[in-house]
């Protein structure tokens, strides 16, 4: 059913792309009536095998089974994504580049490999937006918002999908909660695209620049993404709706219920929001002390330093990667650097589009940090870690160490392996493996903001797509896969 669904979304671009067929001539709408049809074929085909004596089990899905379904799906559906890009004739690119647009899309990353955004038709240009609106809220969680199967409907393949130490459902059952979430999704999709219209986009470029803004994704129809408008009002409007995506989901639905006190007590968006106000006010100070004839476009008014800022900060901590006219921060020189790999490895909130480590997990390290400081002077005393007024349960912080251990084990194995198989300088490389990794989309050095992933090998493409699955569904829905144990269960 979810390869089935896939071909609805599918069969909605064909639609697109067979417009501009017959008012602009664009032919790209073979590609995808192609795809169309294999992706539904085959998904009707699973899923009438899945209702067969031989397909069908009795047991439920165990919990290793339910993640290395979420992990599969992401895999499956990015391997029939890319068919568009390989069967287009006006986009000439291998399996590799094809793979990783399509899990650059997916996973909200928003790296490239296609050098001229503007010499693709409609239909090729939406897809890509559509990829990353998906992979925003989630395949699973959307799969369980609109496809009627029960069967379907696991508690623990929703966990694994959306990012979080545990999910408190927003009503009873999973389908009502993945439809409340689909429902918050839709509305901030259709408010973005309203206030990108009324600025000086068109309908088109308003509804692909707002399915990336709320995926907090990056991808656009313009070679200069943001910039290409040349609009401070837009720019302003970006930075508003990505931070607003990279806000934890919940809180949305206690104000459609008028319970707007459960927000203020959430300490995850507090803290985020004061790190934003912070960062802003680091980059201001930036921007006016250690700016020296740099040879890039830098904000030079009081104004233009703060939007400057206030976007740049929006768009790393969200992992969106869009660009604004002034927006190349490998150019501004060094010290600009640090804050911004700090803000792809933070992230935002849980229980929302953006990427990285997230905030929940760093407030959950200090607190550790600072019980571990207490437990020295009190040695017998039993402290707790709370979290939003609870006490947090001691696996769960386990499972917080944990993730931190592997975040540093991946990010050090996968640069010495790119050291290995490409000719990038170790900037590069960090960088690229940071932003994989946080879902960001650029990076340092020669895959800054102001190029793209073509010169990136084979073999790098395919490892940092692995990245970008990897630091989507948080490290441990894809490491179980190879587990052996996880697939005998």
């Amino acid at each position: 059913m979810l390869l089935v669904m896939e071909s609805l979304f599918l069969g909605t671009i064909s639609l697109v792309a067979l417009y501009y067929h017959y008012t602009q001539g664009e032919q790209d709408w073979k590609a995808f009536a192609i795809t169309t049809a294999i992706t539904f074929v085959c998904g009707a085909i699973l899923t009438a095998y899945g209702h067969t004596d031989i397909g069908r089990t009795e047991k439920q899905l165990s919990r290793g089974g339910a993640f290395i379904v979420v992990g599969l799906t992401w895999v499956v559906f990015s391997l029939f994504g890319m068919l568009p890009f390989i069967l287009y004739e006006g986009l000439d690119v291998d399996i590799s580049s094809a793979y990783f647009e399509t899990m650059s899309g997916f996973s909200t990353m928003g790296a490239t490999i296609i050098p001229d955004i503007e010499a693709m038709p409609h239909g090729i240009l939406m897809w890509r937006s559509m990829m990353q609106w998906m992979g925003g809220l989630g395949i699973v969680v959307f799969s369980f918002a609109m496809l009627p199967v029960k069967d379907m409907k696991n508690s623990t393949m929703f966990i694994a999908e959306m990012s979080g130490l545990t999910i408190h459902r927003l009503q009873p059952k999973i389908g009502a909660t993945s439809r409340r979430l689909l429902l918050i999704y839709l509305i901030l999709t259709i408010c973005c695209t309203l206030m990108y219209w009324v600025g000086p986009m068109g309908l088109f470029d308003a509804v692909c620049f707002s399915f990336s803004t709320i995926a907090t994704g990056g991808f656009g129809t313009h070679t200069a993404s943001i910039g290409y408008f040349h609009s401070t009002y837009i720019e302003y409007v970006c930075a508003t709706f990505m931070l607003i995506s990279s806000l934890n989901f919940g809180i949305y639905y206690y104000l459609s219920i008028r319970r707007g006190r459960e927000c203020l007590k959430n300490e995850e968006v507090k803290a985020f929001l004061l790190t934003v106000m912070g960062l802003v006010a680091v980059f201001c100070l930036l921007f006016r002390f250690s700016m020296h004839d740099v040879g890039v476009r830098a904000p030079e008014t009081g104004e233009e330093i703060f939007r400057t800022s206030l976007f740049h900060v929006a768009t790393i901590i969200s992992s969106s990667g869009f660009q604004a006219e002034c927006y190349d921060y490998v150019g501004w020189g060094i010290p600009f650097w640090m804050p911004t790999i700090m803000m792809m490895i933070l992230g935002g909130c849980t229980v929302s589009t953006a990427g990285g480590m997230k905030m929940m997990r760093v407030l959950i390290y200090l607190k550790y940090a600072m019980r571990e400081f207490r437990t020295f002077l009190h040695p017998h005393a039993v402290i707790g870690i709370k979290f939003n007024g609870r006490v947090i349960h001691d696996r769960h912080i386990h499972r917080v160490i944990s993730y931190l251990v592997l975040y540093v084990f991946i990010l050090i194995f996968s640069c010495v392996a790119m050291t290995l198989i490409t000719d990038f300088d170790l900037t590069t490389i960090f960088g690229a493996v940071v932003s994989s990794f946080g879902n960001t989309g650029p990076a340092l050095g020669s895959l800054g903001p102001a190029d793209n992933f073509v010169a990136v090998p084979a073999a790098g493409k395919w490892l940092l797509s692995f990245l970008m699955v990897v630091g989507r569904l948080e490290i441990f829905t894809v490491l179980i896969l190879f587990m052996p144990k996880a697939w005998r269960l």
